[in-house]
């Protein structure tokens, strides 16, 4: 068996991890991420799936098909991205969010990313950095949460004396 861990995020202030157990390699698919983009006025809203949303949002900027719908109404801007174990998953979701009126689709969008901020470009994910205890900690607690790991008593740190030779890490 073999333990997939991919650590990724859902909101700009978020960084989610998922865990997925495979048995084989050959499960282990390409994951896929289904995104959502906006032109500058935030008229238009464009829903798509990709293995590589950088690549994917560098080929709309760089309107490679002219005729496209996103190179017609200037569509440039990822503001919602969601990722998944496995293409098939994402090609699933983005059907789904396809079939939306505009209004839910906003509301999903305004429920992750308010201000409809560019969550990723052609260089990377932009994302608010989030201190690595923290990470940790929140990870621990997720984990626990789901009984993946047993809970341990919380340590108080002012009362640690480090300097007690008794106290070893």
């Amino acid at each position: 068996m073999t333990v997939y861990v991919r650590i990724f995020s859902l909101k700009s202030s978020l960084i989610c991890i998922s865990i997925n157990f495979l048995s084989s390699k050959k499960e282990m698919s390409k994951t896929g991420i289904v995104y959502i983009m906006t032109n500058k006025s935030r008229t238009t809203i464009y829903i798509g799936v990709t293995s590589n949303l950088c690549q994917r949002i560098k080929e709309h900027k760089l309107h490679l098909n002219k005729n496209a719908f996103t190179a017609r109404y200037n569509v440039e801007y990822c503001i919602y991205y969601e990722e998944y174990p496995s293409m098939e998953l994402a090609i699933r979701r983005e059907k789904e969010l396809k079939k939306w009126r505009r209004d839910k689709k906003e509301s999903l969008i305004n429920l992750h990313n308010p201000e409809w901020k560019v969550l990723a470009t052609e260089d990377g994910f932009l994302r608010k950095t989030i201190p690595f205890e923290r990470q940790v900690d929140n990870l621990v607690k997720e984990l626990q949460a789901k009984s993946i790991i047993d809970p341990f008593p919380e340590i108080n740190q002012e009362k640690l004396d480090y300097n007690d030779p008794s106290f070893r890490l």
